[in-house]
């Protein structure tokens, strides 16, 4: 009889393994050794690939010096507190080509490939540019690179978070920093789904730059660029935007809000700017090769420290639809494919 039911107890857990059955508690990562796993990407790696229901990664206070790949879907990677949560990697993507890498998988601190997937309470920094202040030489054997040298700059691309066919990402009281640009870079042109909200955003040029339906609230942008903070393209579907709503803007003096170099839509509600914002509009790229559907920006509400411009007077009368700032929420801004807000545990 106990032979049988040890056989039984063996074949259930077989069995929640392979159809994903709801996971029974969370995996607990610990740097100090007090969890289940030291390391954040052992956790990962600990569950099964495919799940119908969400599984719990809880993700104790410290320092994580990982590069962190997700490629399974139904993830919820959940710190104690997002302050003293750090995960942390040191990564220019100019020295992520030059290792003969022919594409960006891998370049990020975070790297996402799976869907339904929730980051809250983290810190995620990609270090490159803060701890290299000048520019390196460094050899470059890419077949993708015509030189056999190459000048990585400390405020080039540097990703902190890059996914690629990931769709339905929520990101929640996090913190995602760089020195250099395309910090935030969610890119699924056809049918990224990405929500953002109470985090801190930090780089340089472009940091903040979803392809798809991206909804970002009351979101903290700090600018280390004179070109752009914000980016956007939209050109796989005309209804695709990005909204943002209770965020402030901040950086270094003359920082430029935003631009584009293909078809993207900016909906600002509710924004305030800091004094040092250069007066210049979010504007097309000289290296853009043209858009389809024009120039479509809208401003409601949003004020700036010392004085307004008058490039984002409220015009939201004029978008598609005639919105009411009221009715902006996540669903409406997702063309309600999706509502982020329910989309938790």
């Amino acid at each position: 009889m106990k032979r049988l039911f040890a056989i039984g107890i063996n074949c259930l857990l077989a069995l929640a393994c392979c159809t994903g059955m709801a996971q029974s508690r969370p995996v607990i990562v610990d740097a100090a050794g007090k969890g289940d796993f030291k390391a954040i990407q052992e956790a990962i790696n600990s569950l099964p690939d495919s799940s119908a229901t969400n599984r719990t990664i809880l993700v104790k206070k410290g320092t994580y010096p990982e590069k962190i790949s997700i490629t399974k879907s139904h993830i919820i990677l959940k710190g104690e507190d997002e302050a003293h949560t750090v995960i942390t990697f040191d990564m220019a993507r100019d020295v992520w080509r030059c290792q003969n890498h022919a594409d960006d998988w891998g370049v990020a601190t975070l790297n996402l490939r799976g869907s339904d997937i929730t980051l809250e309470n983290l810190t995620i920094i990609n270090g490159y540019g803060f701890h290299h202040v000048q520019d390196s030489t460094i050899n470059c054997q890419s077949n993708t690179e015509s030189t056999t040298t190459k000048v990585v700059r400390p405020d080039g691309h540097q990703m902190a978070l890059r996914s690629f066919q990931t769709t339905r990402l929520r990101v929640i009281h996090c913190a995602l920093r760089a020195r250099g640009g395309d910090t935030v870079s969610p890119w699924n042109g056809a049918s990224g789904l990405y929500y953002f909200k109470d985090c801190l955003m930090e780089g340089g040029v472009d940091f903040y730059c979803p392809r798809g339906w991206a909804y970002a609230e009351n979101c903290q942008f700090v600018c280390h660029s004179l070109e752009a903070a914000i980016w956007h393209d939209g050109s796989k579907n005309k209804s695709q935007k990005t909204v943002l709503v209770n965020c402030t803007f901040t950086g270094d003096s003359r920082f430029k809000l935003g631009r584009y170099h293909l078809d993207s839509q900016f909906y600002l509600i509710n924004c305030k700017f800091a004094r040092n914002m250069a007066n210049a509009p979010i504007y097309q790229a000289a290296s853009s090769k043209g858009t389809q559907w024009g120039s479509r920006i809208y401003f409601e509400n949003c004020h700036r420290d010392g004085g307004d411009y008058t490039w984002f007077k409220n015009n939201l009368a004029t978008a598609p639809g005639a919105p009411v700032a009221a009715n902006i929420n996540a669903l409406w801004a997702m063309d309600n494919q999706w509502n982020p807000e329910r989309s938790g545990e």
